[in-house]
């Protein structure tokens, strides 16, 4: 099986003073022989925030820092990356339209069409998260 975590999640696994990061551990613990992917939406998420002082607050980095933490990740065996199908275009254009709501819903969105695309199962903390026909696994309930 392969699950394709949202930004929340990869944040949580890699930051000891997150939160839910016992939460992400626990879930990635127990993963046999499962992959987990990095879409390329999910990579310059996980980029982005760990280079705002906002979310990272005294642990940002730098951005050559954050892209050594996102290698971490990638040489670790159960870490993919997935890219977009020659025909992802189509089913994120048919997805997007079901949207609603203001404008952070285009993130779920698109990661909802691409794990529908890829045979993926989206991972998240965000209980709003609407997977919108993709598999889903809340772990916050």
């Amino acid at each position: 099986m392969i699950f394709l975590p949202d930004v929340s999640v990869w944040i949580a696994l890699t930051s000891a003073r997150h939160v839910h990061q016992p939460v992400a551990k626990e879930w990635l613990k127990n993963l046999a022989d499962d992959r987990i992917a990095f879409c390329r939406l999910s990579e310059l998420g996980f980029l982005r925030l760990l280079t705002n002082a906002h979310v990272m607050g005294n642990d940002v980095l730098t951005p050559v820092e954050a892209g050594r933490v996102y290698d971490e990740w990638r040489a670790d065996d159960r870490v993919v990356f997935l890219p977009e199908r020659a025909d992802f275009s189509e089913e994120w254009r048919r997805l997007g339209g079901q949207l609603t709501g203001g404008p952070n819903v285009w993130t779920d969105g698109y990661l909802a069409a691409f794990a529908q695309n890829a045979n993926a199962t989206i991972v998240t903390l965000d209980r709003g998260f609407v997977p919108l026909g993709s598999d889903a696994i809340k772990l916050l309930g």
